[in-house]
């Protein structure tokens, strides 16, 4: 009899000490979930450019320069995301008024400018997603306003051709993202019969920050 009371008493013991482990395991804080990246964004940015224009012309007093371009730039974008485990892809649209210009000393008072007055890109994007960082790369088609001007007029053309980048976001809150961004413009050549029947092409780098709004 004290035999098979004892065994029962083990046996009560072993059942009650997973459901007391249970408990214990229950009564634990869960893990945050990781940043989800998934969602739509719009956010402003800015930054600085710098790059070249390459200008020949066979109108007037014929010429050739490639004057230096560097100056500011402001605009806002819109993107969509998608997360796949730590995999991000994307697109993005952006748009920017730009400062960007130089212009080449021809001598005797003339000069041939090169200007991008605003310009901006449709993009795939793919990253990494670490929680709240996202590394990633980006490139599509770009597209600027670019004016050539001379001391006897200027003209504006729309140029379009690729641009490629690299980027990082982090994530303040679940609704605010900053992050940094290098970009390569190649926007081609162009023909500008005004004001110098002028051959031009223009090739930007760039650094900017962005600000994003989740919805």
């Amino acid at each position: 009899m004290r035999r098979l009371t004892i065994a029962s008493a083990g046996f009560l013991i072993a059942l009650a000490a997973p459901a007391s482990a249970a408990d214990s395991i229950a009564e634990l804080p869960m893990t945050a979930p990781g940043f989800d990246w998934t969602g739509y964004y719009a956010g402003l940015q800015g930054g600085y450019g710098w790059g070249r224009s390459d200008m020949s012309s066979t109108g007037g007093a014929p010429f050739s320069a490639s004057p230096d371009l560097d100056g500011g730039f402001i605009g806002g974008h819109v993107a969509g995301l998608w997360q796949f485990d730590q995999a991000v892809l994307g697109a993005q649209a952006d748009l920017n008024y730009s400062s960007i210009g130089g212009a080449a000393d021809l001598g005797a008072g003339d000069s041939a400018g090169a200007d991008v007055k605003w310009f901006g890109s449709v993009d795939a994007l793919a990253g990494y997603a670490m929680d709240r960082v996202l590394v990633y790369g980006i490139g599509g088609v770009a597209f600027a306003g670019i004016e050539a001007s001379r001391d006897s007029g200027a003209d504006t053309r729309t140029d379009v051709g690729w641009t490629l980048g690299a980027g990082v976001d982090y994530a303040l809150t679940d609704k605010f993202v900053v992050g940094a961004q290098y970009r390569y413009y190649d926007f081609g050549s162009e023909h500008f019969d005004i004001p110098d029947d002028r051959d031009q092409d223009v090739k930007l780098h760039t650094v900017g920050v962005n600000l994003r709004y989740k919805f």
